[in-house]
Formats: structure tokens, C-alpha cells, sequence
């Protein structure tokens, strides 16, 4: 069975007591943290310690999915008992600005990078990922975790893309960017998705279950739900703090 913890499902930034994108996966023992963003560690550390961690899986630089694991490698670096490092996945160059924050040597060996190109496929513990290249601001990775025959498709953050039918084929779980309901601003259409967007793919790609993610955080969850209704009338949620969910 897979265990998944919503740590944060905010857009952009964390709102009053809230967090941004983070996601607890566990199997077989094995921890897996998708995208430390904004504010996830200290939900992290109502969990488990730092030192349970077993791997950091993030789908792109913007600091809404990773600035929080600058202060995890820290927890882990200033321990008294510094635990082995911890291995890191992303795309080449996603993490430097956050991993540049601290004086050099600061985490010296409180983490291993293991940067992927999108496209590409990989081990992380139990789970078999592959990963897709989808448009965004910054270079971004669509990420679909599987272990036996149980699947978790995530987005990241992205605007329209054929490769997203692909991501979320079949899966258990679409965790999908749904940054505004119904319809996105036209400087945004290339690279953020709407409620009624995920709703579309999900559809269309016999996802199992739709949970929205990356809401802005003013709005209601019960608008992004309608909107994806339109479209995908299976199992629809919004990813809120402390939501658990079993595979």
C-alpha cells in the first residue's frame, strides 16, 4: 500500500497556517518527499524527523516546490548525529539557487544530487519513475511514480501539453496544477492549468482519482471542484494540509 500526505497544496505562497506544494510518499518503509515547498518542512517535522527522509524528489526550481530543503539538509547537517546524505532528484541546475544559499561547505555532505533529464526514467527506492517534459516558466518535470501496479501521476506546474495524456494514463492518482478554475490569463495560458483543464485530462486519460493542487490561495476549493466536475465525474479533491490518502 502507498501512503501519501498532503504537506502543502498552496500556489505561489503559503497562506495564514498553510503551506506550498509538498507531498509525503511512503512504501515499504521508504520515504519519499516530492517538492519541499514554502513552509512543508515544519508539517514534515510533525511527522517524522529529518533523519527519516529517504529520498527528495522535485519537479522544478521555483521556490513554491523546493525552498524548504535548504532548512531539511540543514536539520539534517547541524544534527548531533548527522544522518547519511540524503539523495536528491531533480533537472540539471533546478536546485543551485537554493542550495547556494548557505556559506560553501555549510551542507557538505547532508545531500547527494542526482539530477534527471525530463524524458528520462529512474529508481528511487521502490518506485519506477518516469518523467515527462512539460511547459512552465522554468523547465519542469512531470513525474509518474509507479510501484507494482499502482501509479501516481504529478504535474508539477504546466500549461497545455500532449504529454500530459501520457503522465496521467491510467493512473491511480492524478495530482494535477490547477492554479485557477476555469480560465487562465492569456501571459499565463503556456504555462499554468485551470481546474477545468486537469478535469479534461483526467478524463480523457482514465485517471482513477483527480486531486487539484496549486491552488491560489485565495481560492475556494469548492470552485476548482466544480470547475473539474464539468469534465471528470470520478473521485475530485483539493490537496489540503494533512490529507491522507491510501493506494
Amino acid at each position: 500500500m502507498i501512503k501519501i500526505t498532503v504537506l502543502g497544496g498552496c500556489g505561489a505562497w503559503p497562506a495564514a497556517g498553510q503551506a506550498c506544494s509538498g507531498y509525503l510518499i511512503e512504501h515499504d518503509g521508504f520515504r519519499l518527499l516530492v517538492d519541499p515547498g514554502y513552509a512543508t518542512l515544519p508539517r514534515l517535522l510533525e511527522l517524522m524527523p529529518a533523519a527519516g527522509l529517504d529520498a527528495v524528489l522535485v519537479s522544478h526550481g521555483h521556490p513554491d516546490h523546493c525552498a524548504d530543503l535548504n532548512p531539511l539538509l540543514r536539520a539534517r547537517a547541524l544534527a548531533d548525529d548527522p544522518p547519511p546524505a540524503l539523495p536528491v532528484h531533480t533537472l540539471p541546475g533546478a536546485l543551485d539557487p537554493i542550495l547556494a544559499l548557505d556559506r560553501p561547505g555549510m551542507l557538505a555532505g547532508s545531500y547527494e544530487l542526482r539530477e534527471f533529464a525530463a524524458g528520462s526514467a529512474s529508481e528511487v527506492g521502490p518506485f519506477h519513475v518516469d518523467t515527462w517534459p512539460l511547459p512552465h516558466h522554468v523547465p519542469n518535470a512531470g513525474l509518474r511514480l509507479t510501484t507494482g501496479r499502482t501509479s501516481i501521476a504529478y504535474t508539477g506546474d504546466t500549461g497545455p501539453s500532449p504529454h500530459l495524456y501520457d503522465l496521467a494514463r491510467d493512473a491511480d492518482l492524478f495530482l494535477a496544477e490547477a492554479t485557477y478554475p476555469e480560465t487562465v490569463p492569456a501571459e499565463d495560458a503556456p504555462y499554468l492549468s485551470s481546474a477545468l483543464q486537469a478535469g479534461q485530462v483526467a478524463a480523457a486519460a482514465g485517471a482513477g482519482r483527480l486531486v487539484l493542487t496549486h491552488l491560489w490561495p485565495d481560492t475556494p476549493p469548492p470552485q476548482a471542484i466544480a470547475a473539474a466536475r464539468t469534465a471528470f465525474d470520478a473521485e475530485i479533491s483539493v490537496a489540503q494540509q494533512g490529507m491522507v490518502m491510501h493506494l
